[in-house]
């Protein structure tokens, strides 16, 4: 952003004006104060090179608020003084992206990798492509806005098309320029994506700063940059010390409304070298330049190995296509640009202490056993707690109580224990016990011939009847917004709930007394609440947490069934006889429609004015062009999601099954596709489908 002559005129205007009095033009002082401050801002916190003093730095900036507070008209929106907290945002209205913010496809080898590099040179229909290789950066996703080189507008990244404003926020990260000269190259206005996260180092210090005062520690860094955007104090927000990347331009046009992209902008590389000059932190010291794929996978294997060393949390490496020109050619899907693809590294791993076992009752009675560990470090989270699943899988992986064990995150995502250390027994290890009765309850333990896990079978089991309430409330069940895991336990232990009927009988007016609850938000509670009761039988059936009835299971026994309560009247055999039921399913649906409790819930959730009937020529698919068809989707999908596609095929009257078989007419094969192709190929009867045949199967 600033030469070398630059650099040194500055450092001297620096020199002087810590010294020197107010010039005679006050005005001059303040502009020369404002370009020293966004200059050593630039050296702090985009280069990481401060040139002078935190003190030093803080008599420029009182000197430059004193003056402008004296002299007011001379205060402009881009000043360094105009980060200071703002009131309190009550709100973050939802706006529109300008262009959507999307997804990325991901891989997960050099296969992947070859693929995507196979699939591009068939869209632009070219042999040479040069790829970008940068940080795919573990953070929270933000949306900048300038024009007429002022910041007018933040945003979330929320579903992709909209998200929230957090405007004021953005404001006070210092790593966000709050105007840039973007009209010097012809743009008028401009919409940047970036990330917003913390610094490794900074997030250390802030939990060590926590736990000295006893405050709960934060998980991990990318979900304190997202918690912290969305408070409601950016005075806090400035304390959080985030830094936000910029990574792409997702649109940007002149005076005219032309857009700038792929005439004066022509690569990816080009944008980013643009938005470094106009001092936004950038990834130049981290992008590589790839003239082909095996340069690119070089640098994927290259970051991977150094990522420990890299002051940010990165969960793998983007490529993308360098030419804007040949990214248009390749388009997008809904779901993420064709053009550029994710490298997730694998999973890591890390050595810990395994401190004891508790054991968990689930809504369906089971008991699962959560190792307690020392809290270690393991891929951007703080890693305390895993579930060890069952009895089977202690006594295979020879656990004991005091065993120093290698816990990985699978996908960056979910702890598990790979293994033990045999050799770092000591002798004080003890064996895990399984307890033979509920930790809660009491109640003495069963365990179903040929199930791993054992359960309470008491029904009233207080720990099962919070587990069945929580899962009644989740987003997909009920989806009762502003009653979650927290909520609902807090409201068990006062005595509000106590039972899911109960949940549309909460005194509002008492709730508006406790702690934390305002008026406003106990009158979107009930909304939320009001608003469930129209939920459709499917949601309802699947929300009341019968066992062996996921989403899929509840849509096929409600398919045909004008009122949930008609399923007290159904047998076993005729449960068994729709689609896909099978005798396990079969009977746990018919016990709890055979339960007095149970049936005693319904009635009292009908009085409370739920939905239990549907029309079935509503529920009927829209389209019957795929009935008695089956279908299986494998491989990296490039079009769709998985969610997607089985929502498309049941749209149409067909159905998703589980594996390749006989019963399986059509494979749908994205990337890399494995073992399920193989199968399909060798059986000779399944029809292999790509993608973009599938779509048109079904007229898209």
């Amino acid at each position: 952003m600033y030469n070398e002559q630059q650099t040194k005129e500055l450092i001297t205007l620096t020199q002087k004006l810590k010294t020197e009095l107010v010039l005679d033009d006050v005005e001059t002082h303040i502009n020369n104060l404002k370009k020293i401050i966004n200059f050593h801002d630039w050296r702090y916190y985009v280069l990481a090179e401060p040139i002078i003093t935190d003190y030093d730095y803080d008599l420029l900036f009182k000197q430059l608020k004193d003056l402008e507070e004296a002299n007011p008209q001379f205060k402009t929106p881009d000043s360094p003084s105009q980060r200071v907290a703002f009131a309190l945002t009550k709100e973050f209205p939802t706006v529109p992206h300008i262009a959507p913010m999307l997804s990325l496809g991901n891989s997960y080898n050099s296969d992947d990798l070859k693929d995507f590099d196979k699939s591009i040179k068939k869209l632009v229909d070219s042999e040479n492509i040069v790829y970008t290789v940068e940080p795919k950066f573990d953070g929270t996703g933000i949306s900048l806005v300038y024009e007429n080189d002022q910041l007018i507008r933040a945003a979330t990244r929320g579903d992709g098309v909209s998200g929230e404003e957090i405007t004021n926020n953005a404001k006070v990260l210092k790593s966000i320029p709050l105007s840039g000269a973007f009209q010097e190259e012809g743009i008028q206005k401009i919409e940047i994506r970036g990330e917003v996260l913390i610094r490794k180092e900074t997030f250390e210090k802030m939990n060590q700063a926590r736990q000295a005062a006893n405050e709960k520690l934060f998980a991990n860094a990318r979900n304190t940059a997202a918690g912290a955007m969305r408070m409601q104090d950016s005075g806090e927000v400035a304390k959080r010390g985030l830094e936000a990347f910029v990574y792409y331009v997702g649109y940007a046009v002149d005076g005219q409304d032309k857009t700038v992209l792929r005439k004066q902008l022509t690569s990816h590389h080009q944008t980013l070298e643009l938005l470094y000059k106009l001092g936004f932190k950038a990834p130049m010291n981290e992008i590589t330049v790839c003239q082909n794929i095996e340069e690119a996978i070089q640098a994927c294997k290259d970051w991977e190995a150094k990522r420990d060393d890299y002051p940010y949390e990165i969960d793998g490496m983007v490529v993308k296509v360098n030419s804007l020109d040949q990214q248009e050619m390749c388009g997008y899907t809904a779901h993420h640009p064709r053009w550029a693809i994710a490298y997730k590294f694998k999973a890591k791993e890390a050595t810990t202490k395994l401190l004891n076992v508790e054991f968990q009752v689930g809504r369906t009675g089971a008991i699962t056993p959560v190792a307690k560990l020392e809290p270690v470090h393991l891929a951007g989270v703080t890693v305390s707690s895993i579930s060890i699943h069952n009895e089977e899988y202690i006594q295979e992986k020879d656990i004991h109580i005091g065993d120093m064990v290698v816990i990985e995150r699978s996908g960056d995502v979910i702890p598990q224990i790979v293994r033990v250390i045999p050799d770092a027994r000591t002798g004080e290890e003890t064996p895990v016990i399984f307890p033979k009765n509920c930790p809660d309850c009491a109640t003495d333990l069963y365990r179903p011939e040929g199930e791993a896990a054992w359960r309470c079978v008491n029904q009233k089991c207080p720990s099962q009847l919070v587990e069945r309430l929580i899962h009644y409330v989740s987003r997909d069940a009920m989806d009762i917004e502003g009653l979650g895991k927290s909520q609902v336990k807090r409201f068990y232990d006062l005595g509000y709930l106590t039972g899911i009927p109960s949940i549309y009988d909460l005194p509002y007016d008492e709730l508006k007394g406790l702690e934390g609850l305002g008026e406003r938000s106990v009158i979107k509670l009930e909304t939320a609440i009001v608003k469930s009761t129209e939920q459709p039988i499917a949601r309802l059936l699947y929300a009341l947490g019968i066992r062996h009835v996921g989403k899929g299971t509840a849509k096929r026994l409600t398919k045909k069934l004008a009122n949930l309560e008609d399923l007290k009247n159904w047998t076993i055999e005729e449960l068994e006889a729709i689609e896909d039921i099978g005798p396990i399913v079969a009977k746990s649906v018919h016990d709890y429609f055979h339960d007095a409790d149970n049936i005693a819930t319904l009635q009292l959730l009908k009085e409370a004015g739920i939905n239990m009937t549907q029309d079935l020529a509503e529920a009927a698919p829209s389209s019957n062009v795929l009935a008695d068809k089956t279908f299986l989707f494998t491989g990296s999908l490039q079009e769709f999601s998985r969610n997607e596609a089985k929502a498309m095929v049941e749209d149409n009257g067909g159905k998703v099954i589980s594996g390749v078989s006989k019963k399986l007419n059509y494979l749908v094969v994205g990337a890399n596709a494995g073992s399920k192709l193989k199968k399909a190929q060798d059986l000779g009867t399944v029809e292999i489908l790509t993608e973009t045949e599938f779509l048109e199967m079904i007229g898209k």
